[in-house]
């Protein structure tokens, strides 16, 4: 098993004027770091990628996508071509970086409803724009680990049975379901269930608190969360997700509207011994 921090607390572009902050997380005790992908080129990332290699860091890659114009799941050729496009820059930047996983709600656009549930030609859709997405991720070394969102962030798919149901659809190995236990939270009617059900398509882990702030201060079920996660034989990464409003723009796509630790130190120094001290008692 491997902690990870991911960087969306700070920030959603990562350069060298992080390093101060990214040496701190690696003596904290952290693994690796989930670096999110937004903007740049290949050789940014590949820059990025030699500076954790000096910290000692490992990585993970996630991202987003917010525009409307390439969403995966439109009935416009156009749109869904531009949304395959941008997802294979982001799949050659998470190379560049030396990720070897790519995470997120990479299947539609955030935040964008239709007032409806998704339709069999959005899910079709949805199937044709995956598989073209994996066939890139499957050259570059790359896997693909799709978020379930709860249902006020998105509709194509908000629980892990839907998750699992559209995967299995697509039947690619490089796009596998990521489990995060902020948005189970939410929809799930057994969590715990909902990740044990379905163990065998997850390839990434968020560890999210209820509220998204410093993990093991809210009302998740960790011990029986750690507890599934490790008898599954799961031994990848938890990484811990947490927003703040240091960022204007994240902290209204994630409606954060106040305060939920009081300092960011917390979130990673205490989420970190959360995680180290929860899989030692489940063990």
């Amino acid at each position: 098993m491997k902690i990870g921090m991911c960087m969306f607390l700070w920030t959603t572009s990562v350069t060298k004027k992080h390093e101060k902050l990214l040496v701190d997380i690696k003596q904290t005790g952290f693994d690796g770091v989930e670096i999110p992908i937004f903007e740049g080129n290949p050789d940014d990332y590949r820059r990025l990628g030699a500076l954790l290699d000096r910290i000692g860091l490992e990585r993970t890659a996630v991202s987003a996508m917010g525009d409307p114009s390439m969403n995966l799941i439109s009935p416009d050729t156009a749109t869904r071509k531009r949304g395959v496009e941008y997802m294979k820059w982001a799949i050659d930047c998470a190379e560049a970086l030396g990720a070897r996983t790519l995470s997120g709600p990479l299947h539609s656009t955030l935040g964008q409803f239709s007032g409806n549930g998704p339709t069999a030609a959005e899910l079709k859709c949805s199937i044709s724009s995956q598989r073209a997405i994996g066939d890139h991720a499957g050259k570059h070394g790359v896997t693909i680990g799709l978020e379930a969102l709860n249902r006020f962030e998105c509709y194509l798919v908000n629980t892990m049975a839907d998750l699992a149901a559209h995967i299995d659809a697509i039947g690619h190995p490089n796009i596998k379901a990521m489990y995060d236990t902020f948005h189970c939270n939410i929809e799930e009617a057994d969590p715990i269930a909902a990740y044990t059900k379905y163990r065998d398509r997850i390839v990434h882990i968020h560890i999210s608190e209820n509220d998204r702030g410093v993990p093991g201060r809210g009302n998740i079920p960790w011990a029986e969360t750690f507890k599934a996660i490790r008898r599954s034989g799961y031994d990848d990464w938890l990484t811990i997700e947490a927003f703040g409003r240091s960022l204007k723009d994240l902290a209204a796509a994630t409606k954060v509207w106040r305060d939920f630790s009081e300092t960011p130190e917390e979130v990673y120094r205490d989420g970190f011994k959360h995680i180290k001290s929860g899989w030692k008692k489940a063990a």
